[in-house]
């Protein structure tokens, strides 16, 4: 059973959801918020830090001049390190990273075969002088500089959707840059957690919308850091800013630019960012090369905010669970989608329902987490079951006695799950954005 913390916890969150979306019930605002909402004033927020505090840089940026979208790009430190030059197969380990694995495997019962990045723990003069070489340093960040793209550590970038059942939750929430830096520094990956519109103010298919325009503005990004670099400036003067211009833009983001690795994206969804990532991944598939170089190589979809018109075993057995019981959430969905589409098999709902393209044969790999006290539980199960049916790369963890956003509620919880979930997470996308080919495995 969940610990006695956890479920006061849950009492405390029920009650306060439940009051927001009655206010948003009982709200006058019935019409479409034009610029939109991200956040709510009630729910506490994290302040961007881009001096690399522990280990992680963090930066918000507004991509959208008609709407209140926007970013928080988290940056871990190991990003400041030179690119390894290949090694070849045979090659002998390094034997300082022989004696940290083995230190930090020796120190857990836990699985981590893996940890934070090597270079975020342990950097020896050597590494501080190349760094220095280039004229970065921990305190601060230079930006882009198209001379040295050859000389910088590329990075996988992961986009990251919030949870909070549509009617709440923010990317710069405190729960939300706390899981985002834990998985920015296990996985090695630059997160880019997206602030899309909220509901009853923009119903669907807004906060859908909000994350392939992300994904889009991911790959504006990349073509023009491929422009700049061609044109071999460091700043963009008149005549040049006029081009990017053109490309929906007027500079270029500069951290993306330097360390980003588009073509090893990764998208990751919380209970209804799940919803949005695998919206968003299906996109990407049908999209095919209009989104060259981004390329989705994998998804992680924690608790998914999936439902249905005929209810699954879950569904009937725990529908008074912690945190989100069935009777929010049945209110978060008529908040959501528009009353003329309300409908429990609606496409954005149930993952399962026919005729939701593409073929299931033509996802990404996708891994599930699942908790054993959540009543959605069996339906994402069910939805990863029928992408194994196809021979897609779908595994399912369970977590015993773990609740809904267990993991990313974990500043709250201090769960040992959330933990080892983030772990889990981190060895199962690292097969897919690796260099090296699939080095982690299960």
């Amino acid at each position: 059973m969940p610990s006695v913390a956890v479920k006061l916890y849950s009492v405390f969150f029920k009650f306060l959801f439940k009051q927001r979306l009655q206010n948003r019930i009982q709200s006058p605002i019935q019409l479409p918020d034009p610029f939109g909402v991200t956040s709510r004033p009630d729910e506490s927020v994290a302040n961007s830090n881009p001096s690399f505090s522990e280990g992680v840089a963090t930066k918000d940026i507004h991509i959208d001049p008609f709407t209140s979208l926007s970013i928080r790009i988290f940056l871990p430190d190991s990003a400041l390190t030179l690119p390894e030059p290949d090694s070849k197969p045979d090659s002998k380990p390094n034997p300082s990273l022989v004696k940290v694995v083995a230190s930090e495997t020796a120190s857990s019962f836990r699985r981590n075969s893996y940890g934070p990045s090597i270079a975020a723990e342990s950097r020896d003069e050597d590494e501080a002088s190349r760094r220095n070489s280039v004229g970065e340093g921990l305190g601060s960040y230079k930006g882009y500089s198209p001379g040295l793209d050859n000389r910088r550590k590329k990075l996988p970038v992961m986009l990251q959707f919030h949870g909070g059942g549509w009617v709440s939750g923010s990317n710069d929430s405190v729960a939300n840059d706390f899981f985002c830096r834990r998985i920015a520094k296990l996985c090695d990956v630059i997160v880019v957690a997206v602030g899309y519109r909220l509901a009853p103010e923009n119903r669907y298919p807004a906060a859908f919308e909000d994350g392939m325009k992300v994904l889009s503005w991911l790959a504006k990004q990349a073509n023009l850091a491929e422009c700049s670099k061609s044109m071999g400036v460091k700043k963009l003067d008149s005549h040049n800013r006029h081009i990017v211009d053109s490309f929906g833009a007027s500079m270029v983001e500069p951290w993306l630019a330097a360390h980003g690795n588009l073509s090893r994206c990764v998208l990751l969804g919380v209970s209804c960012g799940a919803n949005i990532a695998d919206y968003v991944a299906r996109k990407a598939v049908e999209a095919g090369k209009h989104l060259d170089p981004v390329k989705v190589v994998a998804q992680v979809l924690m608790y998914p905010f999936f439902v249905g018109s005929v209810p699954t075993r879950s569904e009937i057995k725990l529908a008074n669970s912690y945190f989100y019981d069935k009777a929010m959430c049945m209110l978060a969905w008529k908040l959501f989608l528009p009353e003329e589409e309300f409908n429990l098999d609606h496409p954005a709902a149930n993952p399962l329902v026919p005729g939701r393209g593409p073929p299931l044969k033509l996802m990404p790999p996708t891994m599930t987490i699942v908790a054993e006290h959540d009543w959605m539980r069996d339906r994402a199960i069910a939805y990863s079951e029928e992408l194994r049916k196809v021979n897609v790369d779908a595994p399912v963890l369970e977590y015993k006695d773990a609740v809904h956003e267990f993991a990313t509620l974990d500043i709250l919880l201090k769960t040992p799950q959330a933990q080892v979930c983030a772990e889990d997470v981190a060895i199962w996308v690292k097969k897919y954005i690796s260099l090296r080919g699939h080095e982690f495995s299960y």
